[in-house]
């Protein structure tokens, strides 16, 4: 016979990284004003992005309450609908609008990602607890914002999820978790057990948004993930534990079942450098790591313009990119619908070399008809260039990098066009911030008349008060007219 004396069932001590994210949000004092300016243009840019995502059905069918009618007491008002909605439901809300067009921003490292897709949680808990009497204003918000951009980016610069067949997603909701729990006023235990929740939480976290062969990518996966962050946070409030070992359990635990057995590593503390380096999109609603290449497109239209030539003359199209845009959007085929379209580097260069330009309603299928797109993306295709790859991982740098090559079918080659760095980096910050106000304005146009459109960027560009204005005045400033 032999003896065994069974597991122990003393509970080990929380993992070090949700430890350290629990100091980071509830002990860490943002004194940056960099951050919290880059995070009030932030803020102004995702309202705008969700309120564009409204003007498709294939969005706005996906809203509302789960029971068509119901109005919650004291509920999350969603912005550009007249929906007032219990948080959980109001997280997705938001963040489904929000993410819908791709069109927010963006932090590309080992892992990309949107960050700012965390706002959807953020925003449903501030503004459901400010309507219950809570006193908070949108500085509370910036500062969350600041700290689950960090949170997601930093547990995105060297370590990749994709490659093991995890959506970015996952961070969304676990840096959504984490801010949330503090706004909820949980404490620094309970928000390590509502993290931990978030590593383990039953969402399916192979989304697939962006791999081949899978169908459709989810256009509502972030608002998903910023409901479940939620719902974890106010489980973890009423008193459910959390898993203090979630990540380093052996075999059961997050590191050996889904990241094959590699622990996360980390580039730097947790500060503000991911909110003070976040990309913006701003000229093209377009995947991030083709911006570059869209604006080498029109530059290449115009030139075709004033030769008196046009797309029908090209013979091929070299796009020497990044080994990351090969990976994740270097697509050949058949594009079913909007969120694949604006995922495939072929069509996101195709239609500005035909049309001049690349707006939200180029993915629709009703312009993705037009049978010179796929052919001329036929003759589209993609070379890595090392050095591209390189820099967009240099923390000094992070460029995105893109050069097109065109020849024409009379053997006319084109000078190569190079661009490095969209107007949304930081490094174009000066150039780009006037333009991201002026895409804000466009967004707001199509949902509220004159007078209301001046007093809403009255307010978000009034810097010294701003930040002052209490969340449920702000989010009342985007109730539908």
């Amino acid at each position: 016979m032999s003896t065994h004396h069974g597991e122990s069932a003393v509970r080990p001590e929380a993992d070090k990284v949700l430890k350290d994210i629990a100091d980071y949000v509830h002990n860490y004092n943002i004194t940056s004003d960099l951050a919290f300016e880059t995070a009030r243009l932030c803020l102004i840019d995702t309202i705008g992005c969700g309120l564009e995502g409204l003007r498709f059905q294939g969005c706005s069918k996906l809203l509302g309450p789960v029971v068509e009618g119901t109005i919650v007491p004291n509920g999350t008002r969603v912005p550009g609908t007249n929906y007032q909605l219990d948080p959980i439901r109001g997280a997705f809300n938001i963040g489904t609008m929000i993410r819908y067009l791709d069109f927010n921003d963006c932090f590309l490292a080992a892992e990309w990602g949107h960050p700012s897709d965390n706002l959807g949680a953020i925003l449903a808990v501030a503004d459901h607890l400010a309507r219950q009497g809570q006193r908070l204003t949108v500085r509370d918000i910036l500062e969350s914002m600041i700290k689950a951009h960090e949170i997601q980016g930093g547990l995105a610069l060297l370590n990749s999820f994709n490659r093991v067949g995890l959506d970015h997603v996952v961070l969304v909701k676990v840096a959504s978790t984490a801010v949330v729990s503090k706004l909820l006023g949980l404490s620094h235990s309970q928000t390590i057990d509502a993290i931990s929740q978030a590593f383990v939480d039953g969402q399916s976290l192979r989304t697939y948004r962006h791999a081949p062969n899978t169908g459709p990518r989810k256009s509502w996966a972030a608002g998903d993930a910023c409901s479940r962050a939620v719902n974890l946070a106010l489980l973890v409030k009423k008193g459910e534990l959390g898993l203090p070992s979630v990540l380093t359990a052996k075999t059961w635990g997050f590191y050996d079942v889904l990241f094959k057995g590699k622990q996360f590593e980390f580039q730097m503390p947790f500060g503000s450098y991911i909110m003070e380096n976040v990309l913006f999109k701003i000229s093209y609603p377009a995947e991030f790591h083709a911006q570059t290449a869209v604006e080498a497109a029109h530059i290449i239209h115009a030139q075709l313009k004033a030769m008196g030539k046009s797309s029908d003359d090209i013979k091929s199209v070299r796009i020497r990119t990044q080994e990351a845009a090969i990976r994740i959007i270097d697509k050949q085929g058949p594009l079913d619908n909007f969120a694949d379209r604006d995922h495939a580097i072929s069509y996101m260069v195709a239609y500005p070399l035909i049309f001049g330009e690349l707006t939200s309603e180029s993915y629709t299928d009703k312009s993705a008809a037009d049978p010179r797109i796929d052919a001329l993306r036929a003759k589209i295709y993609c070379v890595e260039e090392t050095t591209f790859s390189v820099d967009y991982h240099e923390p000094s740098k992070r460029s995105i990098g893109n050069a097109l090559s065109v020849e024409l079918i009379d053997g006319t080659v084109l000078d190569e066009v190079i661009v490095e760095y969209p107007v949304g980096h930081k490094r174009r910050r000066e150039e780009g911030a006037p333009l991201l106000i002026e895409k804000f304005k466009k967004h707001i146009s199509y949902h509220y008349d004159a007078d209301h459109q001046k007093k809403i960027l009255a307010t978000v560009s009034d810097t010294e008060n701003f930040s002052k204005l209490p969340v449920d005045q702000f989010t009342d400033l985007f109730v539908k007219q």
